[in-house]
């Protein structure tokens, strides 16, 4: 069964760049965890999927190894930072894939290219043998074509995992939010996937904190040792991030681990007697190719971001056209350990009537 592998991953004897030019000619002896496992149930790596570089961005534009395009949307960007994995399961290559996800690395790519991304509960997957992000929030998880692709894999990943058995939407209690802050169509199709949840009401839903000097400060240790002295090796996006990250201060990531624990519990509070939270996965369109990452990052990441905080399990799921006939995508998220019913929402809307196929366009 053949497998595309994000080129964060070990895969062994294949070429493993990290998105980096630092890393062209890394061979790894062995594969990451979550590989080797998808291997010893009868998956094959079909292949290595290009990626924003060091995993650090929304776009997948590599000024190394060039822009992953997007099949769905010819001239659009495909996402970040898992836009290989997303785009090659787009394209019909493949029908899984495997990607990590730190503020939405998965359920972006999976959103601008019209297909499923998985981010399942924090630590839930092993991210042994993947280039670390910020470890605090990285997961590994997979990609599909259909809600059932995703929770096949995640079977082979987590061998105790097991589905939930609900079999109606009725079973479920939601809750819906952040309409308000998505484009006028994507909030339309959004609106439509959650009136399927016949037992739903809108809820306000408090965004992450603004301070994310702790993810910063996470990724600044990673490159602490291999920046000096490679600075010109990387690409401009990622190399000024980079050194922003490194004058983050410990005062100003334990302020925002505070922020972190806080947020924990106001969301708490927030979702109390709720089985799934439904939210636009990003809050708009696929954007032009040749637009600054930059100026995307915040708005891209404000409704994903928050569950990697959070380390919750969430389902990116397409959910028909919207602005210039370009994906829009519905997010499914729950607290941490209830993957299973992120799934079984997931699979159950697709069969009522939610068009969940790649859009082709």
């Amino acid at each position: 069964m053949p497998l595309a592998v994000k080129d964060l991953l070990d895969t062994a004897g294949l070429t493993t760049t990290y998105g980096s030019a630092l890393f062209a000619d890394h061979v790894p002896a062995a594969s990451a965890e979550a590989v080797q496992r998808l291997e010893a149930a009868g998956y094959a790596v079909a292949g290595k999927t290009n990626l924003h570089e060091f995993a650090y961005g929304i776009s997948s534009q590599n000024p190394h190894y060039g822009t992953v395009p997007n099949p769905a949307a010819p001239g659009r960007l495909a996402g970040g930072s898992s836009g290989g994995s997303a785009a090659a399961i787009a394209a019909g290559g493949v029908e899984l894939a495997l990607g990590t996800d730190s503020a939405g690395s998965i359920r972006i790519p999976a959103a601008w290219c019209g297909v499923v991304g998985f981010k399942p509960t924090y630590a839930l997957v092993s991210a042994e043998g993947c280039f670390p992000l910020a470890p605090s929030y990285d997961t590994v998880g997979p990609m599909a074509s259909s809600v059932d692709g995703c929770e096949e894999l995640l079977g082979a990943l987590v061998p105790s995992y097991e589905p939930a058995g609900l079999e109606s939407l009725e079973e479920l209690e939601v809750g819906v939010a952040w309409l308000d802050r998505a484009e006028p169509l994507v909030r339309e199709r959004v609106m439509e996937a959650a009136a399927l949840f016949p037992r739903r009401r809108e809820i306000e839903l408090p965004l992450a904190p603004e301070n994310r000097a702790d993810f910063m400060l996470e990724v600044a240790d990673v490159h602490r040792a291999l920046f000096p002295g490679n600075e010109d090796l990387y690409g401009d996006n990622v190399r000024g991030k980079i050194e922003r990250c490194l004058r983050v201060t410990d005062g100003e990531a334990a302020a925002a681990e505070r922020d972190r624990a806080q947020y924990r519990e106001r969301m708490a509070e927030a979702i109390e007697g709720l089985d799934l939270v439904v939210t636009p996965t990003v809050p708009f369109v696929p954007p032009p190719a040749d637009i600054d990452e930059l100026e995307l990052r915040g708005a891209g990441t404000s409704l994903t971001y928050p569950f990697s905080a959070l380390g919750w399990p969430a389902l990116a799921l397409p959910c028909g056209a919207a602005e210039e006939g370009l994906p829009a995508s519905v997010q499914l998220a729950a607290p941490a350990n209830a993957d299973a019913i992120v799934l079984a929402g997931g699979r159950l809307l697709a069969s009522h009537g939610l068009d969940t196929t790649p859009l082709s366009l």
